[in-house]
């Protein structure tokens, strides 16, 4: 029947309704803080680039509009070595410390290999500019074979990672390029806005950030020695792609050990012209700080759904408790909390529409109390009606697992067995008969009226499949049972 566990269904309706409802809220929240979590840990990232950004612009500017006089310098001194050139072209035989004492700055000779083959810093003796720096390789011949003067901004030493900056020219017949290299990290201007403190400074201040550094074309880091300047394959390759498309590029990588993240920003100077105008910024983060406010959120959400079940389940249980009551009522006898008239006509409609698919037949059982109006108008109806909960007691204990009972009113009760058989049906109304007789005889109260029942009984489909013509059929039975005596059932005739 549709009433059947309709408060228990009525439960689970609610909880999963009102948990859908809750879980979809509460997602939305979580994915929300989440998703602002990330992003303002993102933002910070951005900062810190801007920061570094910043720092290396600011540099570049001061140098662009108050150290021209080091590029006049650089002209004059390549001039001079460009006129020694012509009266003395025998390179590998000059004084380089001389030149250097002189000048206030290194000295390069380099060949048409771009191999420097003498200077007068000796940690650069020998480098191979197409070894080291094939690309840049390619512009030093530019500049070898059109002789005019080039100045470079900030840029490093590639054995030392030292802040220089360099310029170049090449001699008239071709055959040698001169390179001047001047260090800037002495110079007053560095020392007011040197870019590699304010990055160190960052790196300090931030615990989420592992490393920050500042790469040129070539692929070499400032102000890091020549040991510490490798790049591994994959952040190699990461490099050159944020180089060559000018886009932001971020991976995942192994540092001393830990699960990091590298991001490369690339630069473009608006003051410096030259080759080292663009340059890579990497900064190595993790994501420590994020994941444990995830974590937090994590256990939050999870907080959230464990009280929202317990409110849910302690609401739904008021509320279907509540919702359900009219609907037992409706369905239910007050006095005897046996199932009513209403539930039996919906119970007969549904059993006799599905007989077909139930093995065996039904038995129904139309009994009523043998002298139950007597008690009513000897000892009045308290009496009558702990009479009528006494015989619904007893049809409890009495009914197994698949019988229905209902009361339908005064002193009518249905029992129907379903899947059983007639001979199996006799035995059972015996017995009740014999059990009801025990119950009553025990209360001496009212031995004056003996209280019994009569049962009649009808099976379906035997004498028919409609409700209303077995309930007849049945109750023309019980009649009969009264008829012979009462205290006892009677089949409808004809199934004897």
């Amino acid at each position: 029947m549709r009433h059947r566990h309709f408060r228990l269904r009525l439960f689970f309706i609610m909880i999963g309704f009102a948990l859908v409802i809750s879980f979809v809220g509460a997602a939305i929240s979580y994915f929300q803080i989440k998703q602002q979590v990330k992003t303002s840990h993102q933002s910070h990232i951005e900062q810190i680039e801007d920061s570094v950004q910043t720092s290396l612009q600011s540099i570049e500017k001061v140098y662009y509009f108050f150290d021209q006089d080091t590029n006049t310098r650089m002209k004059t001194n390549l001039h001079y070595l460009l006129e020694k050139y012509k009266d003395d072209p025998d390179v590998m035989s000059w004084d380089y410390e001389k030149l250097k004492e002189l000048f206030k700055m290194d000295v390069y000779v380099l060949n048409n290999d771009n191999l420097v083959i003498k200077t007068s810093f000796e940690k650069d003796l020998g480098l191979d500019f197409q070894a080291c720096c094939p690309k840049f390789s390619e512009t030093l011949d530019e500049r070898r074979l059109s002789g005019k003067f080039y100045a470079d901004g900030i840029d490093i030493s590639q054995n030392t990672g030292k802040i220089k900056k360099f310029s170049y020219q090449g001699t008239h017949d071709k055959k040698y390029l001169f390179e001047l290299g001047y260090s800037l990290e002495d110079d007053d201007i560095f020392q007011q806005f040197n870019f590699l403190n304010a990055i160190d400074e960052l790196v300090t201040k931030y615990k989420s950030i592992q490393d920050i550094h500042v790469i040129n074309p070539g692929g070499f880091f400032f102000g890091e020695h020549v040991s510490n300047m490798k790049l591994t394959e994959d952040r190699k390759k990461a490099f050159d792609k944020a180089l060559q498309t000018g886009k932001r590029i971020e991976i995942k990588n192994k540092l001393n050990g830990e699960q990091v993240k590298y991001r490369y920003v690339p630069y473009v100077s608006e003051y410096d012209k030259g080759t080292t105008k663009r340059k890579v910024i990497e900064i190595s983060y993790n994501e420590y700080q994020l994941q444990e406010v995830l974590d937090k959120n994590n256990k939050f959400f999870l907080f959230q759904l464990i009280a929202i079940i317990l409110v849910t389940t302690f609401i739904a249980s008021i509320i279907s408790r509540w919702v359900s009551q009219p609907m037992y009522l409706a369905y239910h006898d007050s006095l005897t909390g046996l199932k009513n008239r209403a539930a039996y006509e919906e119970f007969v409609s549904e059993t006799l529409h599905h007989l077909d698919e139930n093995n065996g037949m039904f038995a129904f059982l139309i009994l009523d109390i043998d002298n139950f109006k007597s008690i009513n108008d000897k000892h009045g109806h308290d009496i009558g009606d702990e009479k009528l909960r006494k015989t619904a007691r007893i049809l409890k204990k009495f009914a197994q697992e698949k019988d229905e009972i209902f009361r339908l009113g005064g002193d009518e009760f249905v029992i129907i067995i379903p899947s059983t058989t007639i001979t199996e049906t006799k035995k059972r109304a015996q017995k009740l008969i014999e059990q009801i007789n025990n119950s009553f005889q025990s209360d001496d109260q009212n031995e004056d009226i003996p209280l019994s029942i009569s049962i009649g009984i009808a099976f379906a489909p035997e004498h028919g499949e409609d409700s209303n013509e077995l309930y007849k059929k049945a109750d023309v039975a019980l009649y009969t049972a009264k008829e012979k005596g009462k205290n006892q059932y009677t089949i409808y005739a004809g199934s004897e």
